[in-house]
Formats: C-alpha cells, structure tokens, sequence
C-alpha cells in the first residue's frame, strides 16, 4: 500500500478557487523544487503537488532506470509508473488537492507522465509533456482509453535526447487512445524556449483554466 511519505515532496495549495492541481515530474538530475517556477507561469494560482523520482543513477535523481543513454528498461518504466499512480491518489487526499489533475514533465518527467496517461489512463485529465518521447519503446501500451483526455507536447528539432520521431510517435499513441493531442515543434535542442512556455500555458488556460 502506497503512503504520502513514500515519495518526497512538496506542495503549494491552490491560491484561486476552481483550478486543477499540476503534478509536476522533474528531468533527469533535478529534484521536487526544479519545476515549481514552471507550474507557477503555467497556471498561477493552482495547487503543485511535486514529487521527487526515487531512482538514482550515479547521484542524479530519475524516475526509472535506463540501459543508456535513450534506451530505457521498459519493465522499470511499467514498475516505477504504477508506484507512482498509487502514491498519487494519496497525496491528494493527504493533502486536500482537488481535480482536475493535470501532469507537467520535462524530459525524464515527461517519460513518466507519458508511462501514467498510457498505462494508468485515468489517473490524469492532461499533460504537458516537454522534451519528451514514447515511453515503452518497442511494446504497445494495450486497450487504454484516453477519451476526454488532453496532452499537449514540446519537443525541439535538434533535440539529440528526445528526438522529434519519438516526441511525434507518443502523439500518434495518444491520439490513437482517444486523447486530444496538440504537438508544438521548435527549432532548439533539449530546452523549453519562450514560445512553446507561452504554447503550453494558452494550452492549459484553454483547457483547465477557471470557468
């Protein structure tokens, strides 16, 4: 059974009434703090719930193991998502969060909220997966059904970590399961620049601002 402590967090309550709450997934090396800016420019106001990856690989926290560099184990992969779709559900009670529950990843961050949105479908109502790719490389995510869902994806051009094809390969599954998918292509490397921040955030406003 999974308990508000087995992850190491923080979080800020919401500061306007009818907002979602943002799990946000830090990149690889980073930690629960690294992504709290972002949440505040994309949905000022809403509750950050964010957890801290439990893997580490040679001191650099991470949310699942990798054989090397862009090959992931994709049985850890399914392991740590379901971890972290059981914490989830806790923390907010724990916590007092409310729905809707948006994810917002970078890199390794967007990996696994990718992983949450194809394994554990209801679990989240929307993503912004930035510097992203598709998760389970080589295996299909099953008979999920994404309908009513939203995910909205960034990816660079000359990103040599996360490569435009698999940026374009996780929309192709979310679309196919259902998923309103909107994909925003710069011409940078493995960064958010200020268009695709400004991007996700008219994104997110459109999609789960205040009614």
């Amino acid at each position: 059974m999974s308990g508000v402590a087995d992850f190491v967090h923080v979080v800020e309550p919401a500061h306007r009434p009818r907002t979602p709450t943002l799990l946000l997934l830090h990149g690889t090396g980073a930690d629960e703090r690294d992504l709290l800016p972002l949440g505040r420019v994309l949905a000022p106001g809403a509750a950050l719930l964010s957890p801290r990856g439990r893997v580490d690989e040679h001191g650099m926290n991470r949310w699942f193991r990798r054989l090397r560099e862009g090959v992931f184990d994709v049985d850890d992969v399914i392991d740590r998502a379901e971890e972290l779709a059981a914490w989830v559900p806790v923390a907010l009670e724990h916590h007092g969060l409310a729905a809707p529950v948006v994810a917002v990843g970078f890199s390794n961050g967007a990996n696994i909220a990718a992983a949450l949105m194809l394994l554990h479908p209801r679990l989240l109502d929307g993503a912004v997966l930035l510097g992203g790719g598709y998760p389970l490389q080589g295996r299909e995510p099953g008979a999920a059904d994404l309908s009513g869902r939203a995910a909205f994806l960034g990816v660079g051009l000359t990103d040599p970590i996360s490569t435009p094809d698999q940026a374009r390969l996780l929309a192709d599954h979310l679309s196919a399961l259902g998923a309103d998918v909107e994909l925003s292509e710069h011409p940078g490397g493995h960064q958010v620049p200020p268009a695709v921040l400004e991007g996700a955030r008219s994104w997110f406003e459109g999609r789960f601002g205040p009614r």
